[in-house]
């Protein structure tokens, strides 16, 4: 019956009986025959099938999550009990920031306690880790807190809280944000990403009009544009630019500072001792030996 759970879960994420078919290497129909194999036992339904369609229906979307938990609990019965000789491969997805920092930090000791796991580092904007967690394409994500609820599926890790600044070029005289903001070109960070769309909020929430000269997703590269004179920017206290020394100046926002937070974000039915160490890795920010 595990065969079936597999190939119920790949329809379940991909829609079609073809598209899991290609997936998990079996005719559209050897997928339609295990589906009803599975039904026939568990004695329910859980499709609504509709021309080349199969969305999962109210019981289906009960059993998908139980599927991979029962998976996942029989992938932990070969995984032997000492850290030092867990086998396999966990894929980690993380944004710039969180690659050169806290991950940075952890991996040695990781690597230390579990040498023999590979990993596989993906970097991403937060909504692309995000969708890749969701569709099981990562077994962790790091990224930037969501701005919305999430799937009770995934579990969420809080990392660290960032406070955002201003930073501005060296001969920009003052120290004013707001009055920077509305005098100065701004560069500004992605509204379409998590953090951009809390620098959107703050200006709005700050009746803000400013004069956008450019509107980029990295941090480093905003800093450069900014040491360079293209005007100022808002951004997170985070990054390698802390660790050299900077032509620009840093401006608190004193009382309306506001803050970015990071997560680790896993999915529920896909722990396993390997991936609890490495969040505890990240938690514990231990120096290797």
């Amino acid at each position: 019956m595990l065969r079936e759970l597999k190939t119920f879960i790949t329809v379940a994420r991909l829609g079609t009986f073809a598209a899991a078919g290609q997936q998990v290497g079996l005719t559209q129909s050897a997928v339609s025959a295990q589906m009803r194999v599975l039904e026939q036992h568990l004695g329910v339904r859980l499709f609504d099938r509709s021309g080349r369609a199969a969305v999962l229906n109210a019981t289906g979307r009960h059993a998908l999550p139980l599927a991979e938990q029962m998976l996942a609990l029989y992938a932990q019965m070969a995984l032997p009990p000492a850290a030092d000789q867990w086998l396999g491969e966990l894929r980690v997805g993380a944004i710039a920031t969180l690659q050169t920092g806290l991950l940075a930090q952890a991996l040695p000791r990781f690597r230390q306690l579990a040498p023999r796991v590979e990993l596989k580092l993906v970097p991403g904007v937060s909504l692309q880790l995000f969708s890749q967690l969701d569709a099981s394409e990562l077994d962790l994500a790091l990224l930037i807190k969501p701005p919305f609820a999430l799937p009770k599926e995934l579990l969420e890790v809080p990392l660290a809280r960032e406070p955002f600044v201003l930073i501005a070029p060296l001969d920009v005289d003052g120290d004013d944000p707001l009055r920077l903001l509305v005098e100065q070109p701004f560069v500004r960070y992605d509204r379409a990403s998590f953090g951009g769309r809390q620098v959107t909020r703050f200006l709005r929430e700050q009746r803000l009009n400013v004069r956008e000269a450019l509107e980029l997703d990295e941090l480093e590269a905003i800093v450069r544009l900014v040491e360079n004179g293209m005007g100022v920017a808002l951004v997170p206290r985070a990054g390698l630019w802390l660790q050299r020394p900077t032509r620009l100046r840093v401006i608190e926002l004193g009382e309306l500072t506001f803050h970015r937070e990071l997560v680790a974000l896993v999915r529920r039915a896909q722990r396993q001792p390997a991936l609890d160490c490495l969040l505890s890795c990240l938690l514990s920010r231990d120096a290797p030996g």
